[in-house]
């Protein structure tokens, strides 16, 4: 039998801000993984209701305080950048593990082989103490699922056990971006990379509660637009990533657009609109509108840097 010294050191980061209860109950959920060896690291975004004075109790738990930035992937950027492991899990501070999650999946993975260094798993959705049946979602979410992906969120931060070179390789989240980042990010990673799956519920997302971004802005396919359209402008996927891409983009916009012409915001609509035929198959690469959000997009920017080898 391999011994737990044997074993790849697993990085697990968990980003929070202002929710040292739920906090806790993540880490208890991680303490009781069967797989070792494990490194705890919790980045503190700037809270101040007192998640660092319940941390001193923890044991194995490496705090990393940040001031706040309100920007979730700029704090799991943190995180991956002082991490040891060779592999990096993430959990949301409001999120669960089911005990075996990280041994599951570092089974999975290694059997896998080192083509297909990302693996993710089913979620357990509970809202306000109830299960939401996931029974709707049918998508595919194993090997090359890049069309999948571009279309809506398929994989869970909290879901994710990945090889750190594969932030090394496209970069780690874009800093910018308070929603959607996780989205932005798993689109350069599936455009590059095989993604491994367990259908086996190993994560307890809960919903519901106020200080959640999805809840705060409900409709979520904006911030979608946002985080692809720098993508689509820089042009730098091949086929057929790039049409299904650009096909996708002009759809999303041309949604959008049409919600805003409905509640009389018209020259919102204009926008979307001429967006989505600039990003229509067959039409020149759209302008990027925001430079600093293009650079942010090429793979090697400044936001991205911390991700590298310690």
């Amino acid at each position: 039998m391999r011994s737990a010294s044997a074993r790849p050191l697993v990085s697990v980061i968990i980003p929070t801000h202002d929710r040292a209860e739920l906090l806790m109950e993540a880490i208890d959920s991680v303490q009781a993984q069967s797989y070792a060896p494990i490194e705890l690291i919790v980045v503190d975004d700037g809270s101040t209701d007192g998640t660092a004075q319940r941390l001193r109790a923890a044991r194995d738990v490496r705090l990393f305080r940040i001031d706040h930035t309100g920007r979730p992937g700029a704090v799991r950027n943190a995180g991956a950048a002082i991490a040891a492991g060779d592999y990096l899990a993430f959990l949301d501070s409001d999120d669960l593990w089911i005990p075996g999650k990280l041994a599951v999946q570092m089974a999975l993975l290694l059997r896998a082989g080192a083509r297909t260094p990302i693996i993710h798993c089913r979620e357990h959705w509970v809202r306000d103490g109830r299960t939401v049946s996931q029974a709707g979602q049918r998508h595919r979410r194993a090997g090359r699922i890049f069309a999948e992906s571009v279309r809506k969120c398929v994989i869970g931060p909290s879901t994710v056990l990945l090889h750190r070179a594969v932030l090394e390789e496209v970069g780690g989240f874009r800093e910018d971006l308070e929603i959607a980042e996780d989205y932005e990010l798993w689109l350069r990673v599936t455009a590059r990379f095989p993604v491994a799956y367990c259908d086996r519920p190993m994560v307890i997302k809960r919903a519901g509660h106020g200080d959640q971004l999805s809840e705060r802005y409900g409709h979520v396919e904006r911030f979608r637009i946002d985080a692809l359209a720098p993508l689509v402008a820089a042009d730098r996927w091949a086929e057929p990533q790039r049409t299904i891409a650009r096909r996708e983009l002009a759809r999303k916009c041309l949604i959008h657009a049409a919600g805003a012409r409905k509640r009389g915001r018209h020259a919102e609509a204009e926008r979307y609109e001429a967006l989505a035929a600039e990003s229509s198959p067959g039409a020149s690469p759209p302008p990027a509108r925001n430079a600093s959000i293009s650079a942010a997009n090429s793979g090697s920017a400044a936001a991205y840097s911390r991700i590298d080898r310690r």
